[in-house]
């Protein structure tokens, strides 16, 4: 009877991280293709390329193209979860911490390829043979709540609502992101951020001074 050598804890362990590393390497392959060419357009080839890998290799850890979409999607909400637990993490009031989100947001789609190719993938989720998750629900559910309460200690108004006011504020973000993606590739992103949010919220002037990002 042959009796085969046991694979050690260490080499399993070794075997998973080179692994690991490989998938985030095609995932960072598939973002930048994604958020320059958009999905349609993108092929396994441009991402094995991208990656200097086979196709092959791309293949044994994503199925297909749209394996690639839902898993740089996850990666999207991921990064948009810890820029949300980075603020609350501040302290700050709550109309700051709307505008610090907002503004630490347009700094990441200024700077991060899987934001933008995260965007462009939900514009494009028609296109997708896959199911992505609802856009922006969260991150509109958070605003909500910052901006609750703020109620209690600021507007008088009964007919306010901070869930109309979330859902303006956030659907305006995304739209100044994808005007500044258009005109500029997002350079002037967290400055058209903060003018919309003077805008929409005029007495926030206060608020915005707190804001560490928005002083940079």
């Amino acid at each position: 009877m042959t009796s085969w050598p046991l694979v050690s804890h260490q080499e399993k362990a070794l075997k998973q991280e080179r692994a690991v590393r490989t998938r985030e390497r095609v995932l960072n392959a598939a973002a930048k293709a994604f958020a320059v060419k958009g999905y349609p357009a993108v092929t396994i080839s441009d991402v094995a390329r991208s990656a200097g890998m086979t196709k092959g290799a791309v293949y044994f850890h994503y199925a297909n193209k749209e394996t690639l979409a839902i898993a740089v999607t996850d990666l999207f909400y991921r990064r948009i979860a810890a820029l949300s637990d980075s603020v609350e993490e501040l302290g700050l009031p709550p109309v700051s911490s709307v505008i610090e989100l907002l503004v630490r947001t347009a700094v990441a789609f200024r700077d991060e390829t899987v934001l933008q190719a995260g965007a462009r993938l939900q514009l494009e989720r028609q296109l997708i043979g896959a199911r992505l998750p609802v856009p922006y629900e969260a991150y509109t559910d958070l605003i909500t709540s910052w901006l609750a309460r703020w109620k209690k200690t600021g507007p008088r108004d009964e007919s306010f609502s901070p869930a109309t006011l979330a859902t303006v504020l956030v659907s305006a973000f995304f739209g100044t992101q994808y005007i500044s993606w258009t005109l500029d590739s997002h350079a002037d992103l967290p400055e058209r951020t903060i003018t919309m949010v003077r805008t929409i919220i005029p007495c926030a002037e206060e608020d915005i001074e707190l804001c560490p990002s928005a002083r940079r």
